[in-house]
């Protein structure tokens, strides 16, 4: 059940587009809170609110803040938009956005002119966490010049407003273009699905390589077959149907306490052994001789090292190109420092992307 509560806005930490950080006061306690500007309006101290509590109860890391459900100072509220695509549909916050896919966009002949991917790296992660070093190094290895979009789905966080990590490859113009789809809202460009998605990287957006992940805040459980990143798979499928260069991003950790996820996780070996029904390039970070051997072991035990195209990769640039610019990335709390196997990992997928693109000139 999800709970609800009344509050006052204390003070306004932060606003970027679509999204306000703001600190609370509830029970006569401060705390923190986000507010979806473009769902509920923007929010200024002063203001009575109700919010959702759910996520702070239940304890989650990653959504340990309460997000606003209504403005109480204002009775109505209207925010328009020219499209007729629903997303969050049939619930309360059900709103329309202009999809690149209906004719007011202005791009709907561009998709209707698409062909295919034409080999475009497709880099596809299943943490959020793996973006901004997979971004990062294709961006780097490319001298800059290639055009990098990130696709966002809906397994996870629906708001991309809600990543700093976006909004700082968007600043730092590592990532040049944004586009959500299915029921994720707020990028650059919104899609109906993953198909559309990737054509609109491609003939939208310019993009030479596209980098595919989720949002904030990752589903998992304690089964093989019940986790959002099973999406990797499937989407494996649909970049090489689109006649694109899919590029999985292995999920490697020697520093998870939780046994599913040490060396290889569980999660990667149902997505590439199970749900990806094609070859894919599966890019390993040199390492320890000890820990490659175990890494190869894990792969091997699914054949996924018969299956997929495994590329060990021995100079990916990762720490490097994270340093460059300037980026600090964390994965469930842990640093490059901490676990520098697991960025590596997403960053010899930017490698092996922008190889690719060398060799294509």
């Amino acid at each position: 059940m999800a709970t609800f509560e009344r509050a006052k806005v204390k003070r306004i930490l932060g606003r970027r587009k679509g999204l306000s950080k703001a600190v609370l006061e509830l029970a006569g306690k401060e705390t923190p809170a986000i507010n979806y500007d473009d769902l509920t309006g923007e929010i200024k101290p002063g203001d009575e609110v109700i919010v959702n509590t759910t996520a702070v109860e239940l304890s989650l890391g990653s959504g340990g803040f309460h997000i606003v459900h209504w403005n109480l100072t204002r009775d109505s509220l209207s925010i328009e938009s020219p499209g007729h695509i629903m997303k969050l549909r049939y619930t309360p916050l059900q709103f329309n956005c202009l999809s690149v896919e209906e004719k007011a966009s202005g791009f709907k002949e561009k998709l209707d002119g698409f062909s295919d991917l034409d080999g475009m790296p497709v880099i596809v992660g299943t943490l959020h966490s793996q973006l901004a070093p997979a971004a990062a190094v294709a961006k780097k290895l490319a001298g800059g010049k290639a055009r990098v979009a990130h696709l966002m789905t809906d397994r996870a966080a629906l708001a991309l407003s809600l990543s700093d990590t976006v909004a700082e490859l968007k600043k730092k113009k590592i990532v040049d273009a944004t586009i959500t789809i299915g029921q994720a809202f707020g990028g650059d460009y919104e899609a109906v699905n993953i198909y559309s998605g990737l054509a609109a990287a491609k003939a939208i957006c310019q993009a030479d390589v596209t980098i595919v992940t989720m949002g904030i805040g990752v589903v998992g459980t304690e089964t093989y077959l019940g986790f959002s990143g099973i999406e990797q798979g499937e989407i494996v499928n649909a970049v090489h149907v689109l006649k694109g260069r899919p590029i999985a991003i292995p999920r490697i950790s020697f520093k998870d306490p939780r046994p599913r996820h040490q060396v290889v996780s569980e999660q990667t070996l149902a997505s590439l052994g199970l749900a990806a029904l094609v070859s894919c390039d599966v890019p390993v970070p040199q390492m320890d001789k000890d820990k490659l051997r175990r890494v190869l072991e894990k792969l091997s035990d699914v054949g996924i090292t018969t299956r997929h195209r495994v590329k060990i990769v021995a100079d990916d640039g990762t720490l490097e190109a994270l340093e460059e610019f300037g980026l600090e990335p964390t994965t469930m709390g842990r640093s490059v420092v901490e676990e520098p196997e697991f960025f590596r990992a997403a960053g010899a997928a930017g490698y092996l992307a922008a190889q690719m693109l060398e060799n294509k000139e």
